[in-house]
């Protein structure tokens, strides 16, 4: 039985959805772009230093035309300020999966050109998050550091020593035979010193590059001496004197074409990747960065992948503004995955719970998603279909649309909590990659049964429409209401005054606000709750790159040791 798509994309309903996510992606690259443009007001400093932008930084370090994929753009966002013109996403960090000399490598780098690349919170949980990606995917981990440390001013001890993490997971890198390279454009101070101190490999620029664990004022108010910064941590010092660095570059070009031929020299066979721009597909966009090569390509994996029969702007029109409206999810599969080719598992039982195996990028993959509430019959489908592709060895694919589990009288006396937590299990242990979308609703325990972010995805994506909740807001202000007045009358209060009635609607439109306002996807992507925001359109070249990202490690085998490399 195969699903043939009714989907008319020149309907008024398709144009309005259309337009709403078109104004949703406008507003996602607005957000980005800012970042960029923040940093760019820093060129004339850089300029008179000869020094490079972050940006511009990774622009020449990666390989020109390979596809890159941005991570956690808007890390940060509404956590600075809670006005959302003039919040800057970013978390003070740039950072994504690109090729260097043919090896997919894990990029970080430090956005000096704001608050001199201080670190934030967010920028910390962002390193953390993408530090992880790297352990688990087996990616060499790059490191451009420039940063004044933590902001001092906006200190939070909790930032102190949590972040102590970050040192943590360079030390598991590099044990774990992951090469971790530091190119040390900058300051590195305090914490920050030991960021090129674990490192297995430290490139340092003439005049520029510091690192020291008190600079001249804190060496100064701490014992009295007076030191240069040169003599305390300079790049001439650190490279004949302390060893610390390994190379000394002239300028930051030098400095990445040395960056480039130590990955050059790792003998890790490289994948190489496919063409950026696949014929027929949609000419990728890196949204306020345009010295950065484009995001993304075809995937490759176990066979030639061949394009949707549909076309990919349809993604556009698909979903609605409110999740309240239905939707077909296997429109969107047929969008997704190579020659819109799926075989429906269980169609005809749990069918609000779809199911499909299919191809994306060549690599053979099992799709779970939601046409509404997961029940019984749809809990025990996803059970056994997630333990079939343990079984074959397919990676699992979650496109969340869900408002939750089924709940009421029948559901519960059918079981519902046992067959949900058979459900959450099979998420939980599965032995298979899991990459998570989330395309629309992803409410209540939904969220958790369809691989949300609690859950470890491999990557976890957002598009720019998802909503993410306990429950819908509306919903919990109405629960909220009806436990209200259920208290006043046990005490015997009046419910019906105009003076309650009012101040229950107040009370409603608040919780309405704080719920709908959280569940916001450019808000729990700033909470670092997803990997990132992506243009729908961009789906399957996402989940090809992730799943090629995936593939190789499986297949890379490193060389792990008791302990990370230690600097002599």
């Amino acid at each position: 039985m195969s699903f043939q798509s009714s989907f008319n994309p020149h309907s008024e309903q398709a144009a309005q959805r259309r337009e709403a996510m078109l104004a949703r992606i406008a507003h996602l690259r607005a957000l980005e772009d800012r970042a960029a443009q923040a940093s760019a007001k820093s060129r004339p400093v850089f300029d008179k230093r000869g020094q490079l932008l972050p940006r511009e930084r990774i622009g020449l370090l990666l390989d020109p035309g390979a596809p890159f994929l941005p991570l956690c753009s808007l890390a940060g966002f509404l956590q600075d300020t809670k006005d959302p013109d003039k919040s800057v996403p970013g978390g003070g960090v740039v950072a994504g999966i690109g090729f260097i000399n043919g090896v997919r490598c894990m990029v970080v780098a430090s956005d000096s050109g704001i608050e001199a690349g201080a670190i934030q919170p967010r920028g910390l949980e962002k390193i953390l998050r993408v530090q992880a990606i790297a352990l688990e995917q087996k990616l060499p981990f790059v490191h451009l550091v420039e940063s004044a440390g933590a902001n001092l001013t906006k200190y939070q001890v909790e930032g102190f020593v949590l972040g102590g993490a970050l040192f943590r997971n360079l030390a598991r890198l590099s044990a774990a035979g992951l090469p971790v390279i530091t190119v040390q454009h900058g300051s590195g101070t305090a914490g920050g010193a030991y960021m090129p101190g674990l490192s297995d490999v430290v490139i340092m620029v003439r005049g520029r590059s510091r690192a020291f664990l008190a600079g001249p004022p804190l060496l100064m108010a701490a014992t009295g001496e007076v030191a240069t910064e040169e003599e305390l941590g300079g790049a001439e010092m650190h490279t004949g004197v302390s060893g610390l660095g390994e190379y000394l570059a002239e300028d930051d070009r030098e400095a990445l074409g040395i960056a480039r031929q130590v990955v050059g020299q790792l003998g890790w066979v490289a994948w190489a990747p496919t063409p950026t721009h696949p014929q027929g597909g949609r000419e990728p966009e890196y949204p306020g960065a345009s010295s950065l090569p484009p995001p993304l390509g075809e995937g490759r994996g176990g066979g030639s992948p061949r394009q949707p029969l549909h076309e990919a702007e349809d993604l556009l029109s698909l979903m609605p503004q409110h999740h309240r409206e239905p939707v077909d999810m296997r429109e969107v599969l047929l969008r997704i995955t190579d020659a819109s080719d799926i075989l429906e598992f269980k169609p005809l039982y749990g069918a609000a719970t779809v199911c499909v195996q299919a191809r994306i990028g060549g690599h053979a993959v099992g799709l779970i998603s939601n046409n509404g509430p997961i029940d019984v019959a749809g809990a025990n489908k996803a059970t056994h279909f997630i333990q079939w592709m343990c079984q074959l060895g397919h990676p699992i694919v979650y496109l969340q649309n869900t408002t939750g589990y089924m709940v009421g009288k029948e559901s519960e006396q059918a079981g519902m909590i046992k067959h949900g937590s058979k459900m959450i299990q099979a998420v939980t242990n599965a032995t298979v990659p899991q990459i998570t979308i989330q395309c629309g609703a992803s409410f209540g325990a939904g969220n958790y049964g369809m691989c949300g972010r609690g859950y470890a995805p491999r990557f976890l994506f957002s598009w720019p429409n998802a909503r993410t909740a306990v429950m819908g807001g509306e919903q919990a202000a109405r629960t909220m209401r009806i436990v209200a007045e259920a208290g006043m009358a046990r005490k015997g209060l009046p419910t019906d005054t105009p003076e309650v009635k009012a101040q229950m609607q107040a009370q409603f439109d608040q919780i309405v606000h704080v719920f709908e306002s959280q569940a916001d996807a450019f808000h729990t992507s700033g909470l670092v709750l997803d990997d990132g925001v992506i243009d729908p359109r961009d789906t399957r070249a996402v989940l090809s790159f992730c799943l090629d990202t995936c593939a190789e490690a499986a297949a890379r085998q490193p060389r792990p040791m008791q302990f990370g490399v230690a600097r002599m």
